[in-house]
């Protein structure tokens, strides 16, 4: 009865903490102070002004000044109103979700001011908008998988040398199928692709030789994160789930960072993100013993010496 009773509460307990890290970062989506940027002559930018709200932070500005800031990834869209026109300008190494709340915006305010709108961008693929997120995901499940079928296969050699394989394959695995769906990638962004997947294949390589097949308690848990988390626009996002999830999901890192090098845009941070995660997985895997391997049935194997069996294990003689 005891054993019936835990394991229910487990899997309610464990569902629970599944929904509210991933179903719930979905269900609490609603937008705060999205930033967007307006150029407009003074009597319009006084009405953009006014009608500034709680979901969107509009900063009218000189037109050098927003297209800086849309350069620099500052706001999610660009409203420039002229005479008899009004034009949205957007760019594709944004967010693709901030994108479209932009687009939406900017388009209600253009047509408040009774303007036709024009929208300029780049042509982005759904493959394209798709591919940056899902390549962050499928390099970690390629460590992942590699770390976990060393742990299963009871290797005890050559970890490092597994997990750097498994990188650079998983890399091109990814490359290829991005490619197949029509996504290209510059040298830039492919030894981002290898970094990213160098870090994570470290990091998970340290863990398995720490935890063993425990590991999974954790890594797979930050895997089911990746989608729900690093995908979202952060000011769409429930306060606390930005605070607490997506400041500091690797796999926000390396979306944002993959998505502005497929643009010719340039990255900082990430590098250092990676960097760091690299150097902790590299200590992780070098120090330190092996986790102890449980035998059948839970029972770990002690290894005792045929020299050092207990005397009833020795036969008796008989006087």
């Amino acid at each position: 009865m005891r054993t019936a009773l835990v394991t229910a509460v487990a899997g309610a307990a464990v569902a629970f903490l599944l929904g509210l890290l991933t179903f719930g970062v979905q269900a609490t989506v609603h937008p705060h102070d999205v930033p967007l940027a307006v150029v407009a002559p003074p009597p319009i930018a006084e009405r953009v002004q006014a009608a500034d709200s709680a979901e969107v932070d509009l900063r009218v500005v000189s037109a050098d000044q927003a297209r800086t800031l849309l350069a620099d990834k500052e706001v999610y869209g660009v409203l420039e109103i002229a005479p008899g026109q009004a034009t949205i300008r957007l760019n594709p190494a944004v967010n693709p979700s901030g994108t479209q709340v932009a687009q939406q915006v900017l388009t209600g305010v253009a047509q408040g001011a009774g303007l036709p709108v024009k929208i300029e961008t780049q042509a982005v693929s759904a493959a394209e908008r798709t591919a940056p997120l899902a390549a962050s995901a499928l390099l970690w499940v390629g460590g992942m998988v590699a770390g976990l079928l060393f742990v299963v296969l009871k290797g005890r050699r050559l970890r490092l040398v597994s997990s750097l394989t498994a990188a650079v394959l998983t890399v091109g695995s990814v490359a290829g199928l991005l490619a197949w769906w029509g996504v290209t990638f510059t040298a830039g962004a492919l030894g981002f692709l290898l970094a990213v997947a160098v870090s994570f294949a470290l990091l998970q390589a340290g863990l398995f030789k720490h935890l063993g097949i425990r590991a999974m308690g954790v890594l797979g848990l930050l895997y089911l994160m990746a989608p729900a988390v690093a995908g979202q626009v952060p000011e769409l996002l429930n306060p606390v789930y930005r605070a607490v999830l997506w400041s500091w999901t690797p796999f926000r890192f390396s979306t944002e960072g993959l998505r502005s090098l497929m643009y010719g845009g340039s990255i900082g941070t990430e590098w250092w993100v990676f960097g760091g995660i690299a150097l902790v997985g590299l200590v992780l895997a070098l120090a330190g013993k092996e986790a102890q391997a449980d035998g059948p049935d839970g029972v770990v194997d002690v290894r005792v010496d045929e020299a050092d069996r207990l005397p009833g294990t020795q036969r008796q003689h008989t006087a």
